[in-house]
């Protein structure tokens, strides 16, 4: 593939929601545009974008793809993306290298949850958006209805650039309503006809919707407009690029990728209203040496600095990095500097990626994207630049796990590999995380749903051959008091030889449970009752102690300790007795104390339709949650606040899904703990006992 000036340059990400023909499309622009002779299909599992065995076994994209592509001296870097939004990682860092989107909507079903959603992040990203209209050639869709729901949707912002010449089995091509002429279609061939008869009142109306756009788009253009003066073509075409690149305009696009219907329309508007990188405003960035912010220019006679936002690993050829080149260039051999970590690494082979599929290039110029391998200090989220100019680009946002799982191998022998290969996959998806919890001991793996967590089970088994079972999560509660009160601990222990003798009376007070200091150990001895060289033991002795409290053997915190009397004996007394004296004090005085179990509480802020929010309210309360505010957000959107227990969210990306039909979605953060009511302490410490039992 040869390099194209920046100005050439087309930066696209092609979203939608689950089975909308995103995929199908991107094997579309492979064919139209000469870069395939064949095209792929999901179900024949051979296209470029769906190359992963979990891809194809599922028939869905799940991790982000790059697929370049020429046409009539343009070069197209689409992105194809996965369309479930527990996929959300891929899409952000699919949008944070681009400038451009196609939003595929499937015609048989309309808007679906998926399709909003994208619709409002294109926006809030200001990124210019085409919104094709794909399956028209399948049975029973009613056009005008579809047409008159995305108005009523999305506004007036989207705008049909082109209008179908029949629908279904008689779907047969297009009129293009900016040049107006209309396309016939033969086995993906066009062919230019004349506009139907039965259509022509219709795509007039449509055609002067377009140049009324075109007219707000300046005031020059509006006055033209309103004193009955024709705009010229140049005028029209000018205005209709300012309007999509502003994010005025929303172009509609009718077609059929498997028939190939429509692909081209879209890569012309692509390169006539899209902006070059060029064309956009300087990446801002810091100085990692001065921490001063700086920027950078999309141009080639800048210092060289690219960002890696995908790291892909291949069992045969090691890591493989894909970045997009913000300033200067790029060529095989150079030596760069990883910002994030300061180490130089020198660059083996430079590449550009057709799915898998590694094409030669011998240079990659600004606002291009290529790829990289073997170089193993370079990762998802680095940013490589030229040692004497170093900066550093913020990353993509990575969502938090909304849902933990335990996992354990099957097999004892994986146990070592288990980490290793989490590692790995971290590496080309960040969005997921791994932590070792040593109260439960359970190793916990966060995702953004069960969809997105299967996907890294299912990689993992088959890349590195690693299987495992998965639990439910394990709650981390806390045990505390109530009330002060003292404790009396007396350890006496005669042998052959020495003995054993110890004994302190210690006072415990509460303390605030989400305060700074967990635990807090005092002494007020008077008269050497207790010689000053046990006093760490008998601190020692409560601080093992408190790690498996007496009620269920959960973690004890808020408590403060005061000794403050005891007794020793002059040749028996050791440190040993003391400790184990201290232990007997806190558990004599834990049962006099109004022992309690405290619960991790979450903040949760939930997204929703308003539609939902009554019954997302209701679910709250019987989660024995609190609402503490409800505030409108872009898109008719709600955003709930609310202080939820873990226990009672463990699975509520599932059931935040059935409520919403799919809509919903939710972050969560632990906020503090509280005590647990009443009637639900004695069910804890019943299921802690029984775990332990079963251990046994």
């Amino acid at each position: 593939m040869k390099r194209y000036d920046t100005d050439k340059i087309r930066n696209v990400a092609v979203l939608g929601h689950l089975g909308s023909g995103k995929t199908s499309f991107t094997e579309s622009v492979l064919q139209v545009s000469g870069a395939k002779e064949k095209k792929g299909t999901v179900e024949e599992k051979n296209t470029a974008s769906d190359y992963l065995v979990e891809e194809q076994n599922r028939m869905t994209s799940m991790s982000l793809s790059l697929i370049p592509a020429e046409h009539e001296g343009h070069k197209y870097n689409f992105i194809d993306t996965p369309g479930s939004e527990e996929f959300v990682g891929e899409i952000n860092r699919a949008l944070s290298v681009v400038k451009g989107a196609i939003l595929v909507i499937d015609a048989t079903k309309g808007i679906e949850v998926g399709t909003e959603r994208l619709w409002i992040e294109l926006n809030k990203r200001n990124i210019p958006t085409i919104l094709f209209i794909n399956k028209l050639d399948k049975e029973n869709i009613k056009f005008e209805e579809l047409i008159n729901n995305i108005n009523d949707t999305f506004g007036r912002q989207a705008v049909p650039f082109t209008w179908p010449i029949g629908t279904a089995q008689d779907f047969k091509g297009y009129v293009d309503l900016v040049d107006m002429k209309a396309y016939l279609f033969d086995s993906g061939a066009a062919k230019e006809a004349e506009i139907p008869q039965d259509l022509q009142d219709r795509v007039e109306k449509l055609r002067e919707q377009i140049v009324e756009s075109v007219a707000e788009t300046s005031e020059e253009l509006l006055e033209k407009y309103f004193e009955g003066e024709e705009l010229t073509p140049e005028e029209i075409r000018k205005g209709l690029r300012q309007g999509v690149v502003d994010g005025e305009l929303k172009p509609m696009v009718v077609g059929s990728a498997t028939k190939d219907i429509g692909t081209e329309a879209i890569l012309e508007m692509a390169a006539r209203f899209m902006p070059a990188p060029s064309e956009l405003k300087p990446m801002r960035g810091k100085n990692p040496e001065t921490g001063d912010e700086t920027e950078r220019e999309t141009k080639d006679a800048a210092p060289f600095s690219a960002y890696v936002f995908k790291t892909t690993i291949d069992p045969f050829i090691g890591s493989v990095n894909i970045f997009k080149v913000v300033s200067g260039n790029i060529t095989s051999g150079k030596e760069v500097l990883v910002t994030n970590s300061k180490k130089t690494v020198k660059l083996g082979n430079i590449f550009t990626l057709q799915g898998k599929k590694q094409l030669e290039i011998d240079s990659i110029g600004a606002g291009d994207m290529g790829a990289v391998a073997k170089a193993a200090d370079i990762h998802t989220g680095a940013t490589i630049t030229d040692p004497k100019n170093p900066i550093i680009f913020d990353g993509a946002e990575l969502p938090s796990p909304t849902i933990y799982v335990a996992i354990h191998p099957k097999r004892k022998e994986d146990e070592d590999k288990i980490s290793s290969a989490l590692q790995k996959l971290n590496m080309e998806d960040p969005s997921f995380v791994t932590q070792r919890n040593k109260e439960t001991a359970q190793l916990l793996l966060g995702g953004m749903g069960m969809t997105h967590i299967g996907y890294i089970l299912e990689k993992m088994k088959n890349m590195y051959k690693v299987d495992v079972d998965t639990l439910d999560q394990k709650i981390a509660y806390r045990e505390t008091i109530k009330k002060k009160t003292e404790g009396h601990g007396r350890h006496k222990k005669q042998t052959g030889g020495a003995g054993q003798f110890g004994e302190v009376k210690i006072r415990f007070e509460p303390l605030d449970p989400n305060g700074e200091e967990k635990f807090i150990f005092k002494e007020e001895i008077y008269g050497g009752a207790v010689p000053k060289n046990f006093h760490p033991a008998v601190e020692k002795g409560l601080v093992e102690a408190i790690e498996k409290g007496p009620l269920a053997g959960y973690p004890v915190i808020g408590l403060q300790a005061v000794l403050f009397d005891g007794s020793y004996h002059p040749v028996d007394s050791n440190e040993m007795a003391f400790k184990t004296a201290a232990r007997l004090g806190l558990k004599d005085a834990f049962e006099k104390a109004s022992p309690t179990i405290l619960e991790p509480i979450m903040r949760v802020e939930i997204l929703a339709k308003d539609d939902y929010v009554g019954d997302i309210m209701g679910d709250i309360n019987k989660r024995r949650g609190r609402v503490l505010g409800m505030d409108p957000v872009d898109g008719g959107m709600k955003k709930i606040t609310a202080d939820i227990p873990e226990a009672e969210i463990v699975k509520y990306s599932i059931d935040l899904k059935a409520m919403t039909q799919g809509s919903g979605s939710f972050t969560r953060r632990f906020d503090r703990y509280e005590e647990v009511p009443g009637n639900l302490v004695e069910k804890i410490i019943e299921e802690r006992k029984k775990a332990e039992e079963d251990k046994k």
